[in-house]
């Protein structure tokens, strides 16, 4: 199956609305996985430099037998290569790795505020998007204060912001900030990995009603919501699990239900102090 629908971004590019991630995906057994997530209907593909895994996601393409141009391929800038030439000779490496001539959608992982370089960094996206090198220039992990520092110097507002997000961590305020600047929201963690999401009353009584599994529940919300989530998932069973989740919509009182459990950030995330290389 393939998931249906897609997002147009406020660059063009078009984005399935619910993508695979990669994250721990390594070797032989890694490539079988990815190969089964594309085998699944996953095309959009999430990895970055500091994965660790971008040959296996590039080598996964290759062997499904499924033309380049269906993919969406997303991977991420780390931050020792913040600045604008680093990010450019960064870009070249990971698209080495990946074994590609272009790809779709490319993130500054992490802001990382006390370095400062990270509209440098964005410069370079801008450039590889003019190049043909990159078709998408997106952010990871940003505040509204970084977004529109961004596109205040560069003139470009960032396609994508990809960030934590799941029920104990709707981030309903940057989700706000996102529709107003026109940039698509990605979630990572979607699923509140290591949490009790799974057993609280809400994704519960939400899951017996339409008959679905907690995870598909979760899942439901995120794309009502309007943001893109990316599970990762190695299990092929898991995998068409999390893709089938069209066959069924949460009321509206389900959805608030499950955006008020929110406690907080999951992981020791905060844009503004994070450091990441």
């Amino acid at each position: 199956m393939t998931a249906p629908g897609s997002y147009s971004l406020n660059d063009g590019l078009s984005v399935p609305v619910i993508g695979l991630g990669t994250y721990g995906l390594r070797g032989e057994e890694g490539i079988a996985a990815l190969v089964a997530g594309i085998e699944a209907g996953y095309r959009l593909l999430d990895t970055a430099f500091n994965y660790g895994n971008e040959r296996e996601v590039g080598e996964a393409i290759r062997r499904s037998g499924v033309p380049r141009e269906e993919f969406v391929v997303t991977s991420k800038l780390p931050g020792a290569a913040h600045g604008f030439e680093e990010t450019l000779a960064s870009f070249e490496e990971s698209r080495a790795s990946l074994g590609l001539d272009y790809l779709d959608l490319y993130l500054i992982h992490w802001p990382l505020p006390r370095v400062g370089k990270y509209v440098d960094s964005f410069r370079a996206f801008v450039k590889l998007r003019e190049d043909g090198l990159l078709r998408s220039a997106g952010v990871s992990n940003f505040t509204e204060e970084h977004l529109r520092r961004v596109a205040d110097e560069t003139g470009v507002v960032p396609s994508v912001n990809q960030v934590e997000l799941h029920p104990f961590f709707p981030q309903a305020d940057l989700r706000a900030v996102h529709e107003r600047l026109g940039v698509r929201t990605e979630s990572w963690s979607p699923l509140g990995k290591g949490s009790n999401v799974f057993e609280s009353e809400p994704v519960r009584a939400a899951a017996a009603a339409h008959g679905v599994t907690p995870s598909q529940v979760v899942l439901r919300w995120h794309i009502q919501l309007g943001s893109i989530p990316i599970p990762k998932s190695g299990n092929r069973e898991r995998q068409r699990e999390n893709l089938d989740v069209f066959g069924f919509e949460l009321t509206d009182a389900e959805v608030a239900a499950i955006s008020g459990l929110e406690s907080g950030r999951l992981w020791d995330g905060d844009p503004d102090t994070h450091e990441e290389f």
